[in-house]
């Protein structure tokens, strides 16, 4: 059994920042690429960030030098480091990681964590 849990949600006035943590537990043999998600009440769930086994990264024209994703591959954890939020920033967030559980390979999601942005 895999499991992912994002951590580190939360409410923050516009300008603010916060660190999102998704940690991965379980039968776990290899993690390969891994992402950030978001989804707002009424909108699809659409791609934040993505980064690589090797530490490639993209990211989405929204949040691009205000977010930065990262990994320890060794902690089987990654990061999503949120700068200068803005309102449209709200959204719950979910983390997804493509996962060799030793008998397959398959994505797994996180139950989300809440973002919220107001003041």
């Amino acid at each position: 059994q895999v499991q992912l849990v994002e951590s580190g949600g939360g409410l923050v006035q516009p300008g603010g920042s916060l660190l999102l943590s998704c940690a991965a537990s379980g039968s776990i043999f290899s993690i390969y690429a891994m992402g950030w998600y978001r989804q707002a009440p009424g909108k699809q769930r659409e791609l934040v960030a993505e980064i690589t086994s090797g530490g490639r990264t993209q990211y989405a024209d929204s949040v691009k030098g205000r977010f930065t994703i990262s990994r320890d591959n060794a902690k089987n954890t990654m990061y999503l480091q949120m700068n200068s939020l803005k309102p449209e920033d709200t959204a719950a967030y979910y983390c997804n990681a493509e996962i060799n559980n030793r008998i397959t390979i398959r994505g797994y999601w996180g139950q989300g964590t809440q973002v919220t942005v107001s003041s």
